[in-house]
């Protein structure tokens, strides 16, 4: 993966910084494995507005993911890596054996004419999908469950990997992205390698209207507001606003909002990082 630095033949071109798109092998999706997306503008059913910064956008087709890689012992050959628009990462088309399609999150280094399985007895190579009980310590691996056959939860964005630490029993140790260290059920599927895309990072917009194609409306900057619609509005003249905070006061920045009774605060080891 590369990224690309755009000559400033217009304002809007100074500083964008564009994804090189080198991994990527077709512009074509495979039509059996894409659904329509219905946008909202941020409206409930009544048409009026719930979620603010919302609306507009380019048009988008969804891409159905597998996130539960449940064809267990069934090899694929991975046919193309995609770009898709609903999420960060690059996606994989899989071709397996049997005739059937489906797409996956593609790992960083997966090549197209590879070969990929998943289920309890496979090499834990990149892109096989496999359970915590059989995947070596110290791995890095993403598109981690949280519970058996609930399909992938964790790791799945661009450049996201986690790594497996410990086994004690039924549990896996695992060292999430966010720097959290949990508890996760040994059964639970995971797949090998870090997720693609990881320059996605290194990407400037270089202009307003990119986040508009991208569906995001303008957004006021909560110390410009008055008093009235904002608790760090008003104030004479350059005012900072105060301790930042949300709309509805909950404090931001720091200010812990997890519930300390949660049932799965126990299965937490350590945090993550303030």
């Amino acid at each position: 993966m590369s990224v690309r630095k755009l000559k400033p033949v217009t304002p809007g071109q100074r500083f964008r910084v564009v994804n090189g798109f080198d991994a990527i092998t077709t512009d074509k999706p495979e039509k059996s494995l894409i659904a329509p997306m219905k946008k909202s503008g941020g409206r409930n059913s009544q048409g009026k507005m719930t979620i603010r910064n919302v609306g507009g956008g380019h048009k988008r087709r969804y891409r159905i993911i597998d996130f539960k890689r449940d064809k267990s012992g069934v090899p694929a050959t991975v046919a193309s890596i995609e770009y898709d628009p609903n999420r960060t990462a690059f996606i994989a088309l899989l071709n397996y054996q049997d005739g059937e399609k489906r797409y996956v999150i593609a790992q960083s280094g997966l090549q197209v004419g590879q070969n990929i399985v998943s289920g309890d007895s496979v090499a834990p190579e990149i892109g096989n999908a496999m359970p915590l009980s059989a995947i070596p310590l110290g791995t890095i691996i993403s598109c981690i469950e949280l519970r058996p056959g609930q399909g992938a939860v964790m790791a799945r964005s661009a450049g996201a990997f986690a790594q497996l630490m410990a086994r004690d029993g039924k549990f896996a140790t695992v060292k999430l992205p966010s720097g959290e260290t949990r508890l996760v059920l040994a059964n639970c599927l995971a797949t090998v390698g870090a997720v693609s895309n990881h320059d996605h990072q290194l990407l400037v917009s270089g202009k307003a209207g990119r986040s508009r194609w991208l569906g995001r409306r303008p957004r006021t900057r909560p110390v410009a507001m008055n008093p009235v619609d904002h608790p760090m509005g008003g104030g004479e003249g350059r005012a900072s606003g105060g301790h930042p905070r949300s709309r509805n006061g909950v404090p931001a920045k720091g200010y812990r909002t997890r519930t300390r009774t949660k049932s799965s605060n126990k299965y937490i080891l350590e945090r993550r990082k303030k």
